[in-house]
């Protein structure tokens, strides 16, 4: 059984290669429990593919990788699904699903294609409805709402899953800034309260910085950055990262780090 000291993922020199194309070059690292990754990064840095591996959706080249000091080959399906949820970078349709048929999807890892939809499942689907204001759509189908709003029923439906981790790849790159904001303030305010830790894919340094308790920086496969936006948001860092110069100013009412290309 874990404690809070236990890392929620460890990697140890986790490697993807495609043929003779190395995708991620061996890296490692130890993520902690409760607590916001933003992995950021130019297009082709690898982002995706890492994010799979940790999901289970694609198994590493080389190295190893433990969820809550165990590893990741070791679990069950459904063992797994009871502790990390993931959100793919598009999402499959839904097919006619309602939001509250949708949602209700999330329980599957704990009751299984033929259990019994128990009063605990019904409580954790309207408790997730409930944190990611969906009541009022509840009866709709998922297909007629907005894509903004479609993210918040796919983040519902990883809440009802009562998972210790969320995956989240590019949430946000089909939004517009006012569902950007939303979407991530949703997702800080939800690890917060659960306590959850949560990995996500973003290409806005920006936000990254705004949302995330520390930032994962790759480029061309491997890891050049990691650390608290106050690290990452410098000039040299950012160049490291985008290969861009770079320069850095305070937001006018926090006074917290800004980037701007030069």
């Amino acid at each position: 059984m874990s404690d809070d000291r236990t890392p929620l993922f460890e990697l140890e020199a986790v490697s993807f290669r495609i043929g003779a194309r190395v995708i991620v070059h061996p890296l490692t690292l130890s993520l902690r429990q409760g607590r916001i990754y933003g992995l950021v990064g130019p297009n082709g840095s690898g982002k995706s593919t890492l994010v799979k591996i940790m999901a289970r959706q694609q198994v590493a080249s080389s190295g190893s990788v433990t969820v809550l000091g165990k590893s990741l080959a070791g679990f069950a399906d459904r063992a797994f699904s009871r502790l990390v949820a993931y959100m793919p970078q598009f999402t499959p349709p839904a097919d006619g699903l309602t939001v509250r048929e949708l949602v209700s999807l999330g329980r599957f890892p704990w009751h299984g294609a033929l259990g019994r939809f128990s009063d605990e499942d019904a409580a954790k689907v309207e408790q997730a409805l409930d944190q990611t204001d969906l009541r009022s759509f509840a009866a709709r189908t998922v297909d007629s709402l907005s894509g903004g709003e479609r993210q918040r029923v796919w983040l519902a439906m990883m809440l009802a899953q009562d998972t210790r981790c969320l995956l989240l790849d590019e949430p946000t790159s089909a939004l517009d800034v006012a569902h950007q904001v939303e979407i991530l303030a949703l997702v800080r305010d939800l690890s917060r309260e659960r306590e959850m830790g949560v990995v996500v894919v973003l290409h806005d340094i920006n936000m990254a910085a705004r949302y995330c308790d520390e930032i994962i920086a790759l480029r061309e496969g491997e890891l050049v950055a990691q650390g608290t936006p106050d690290e990452i948001l410098d000039g040299a860092v950012l160049d490291r990262i985008y290969g861009l110069p770079m320069g850095i100013l305070a937001h006018p009412r926090t006074g917290a780090p800004i980037s701007y290309v030069l």
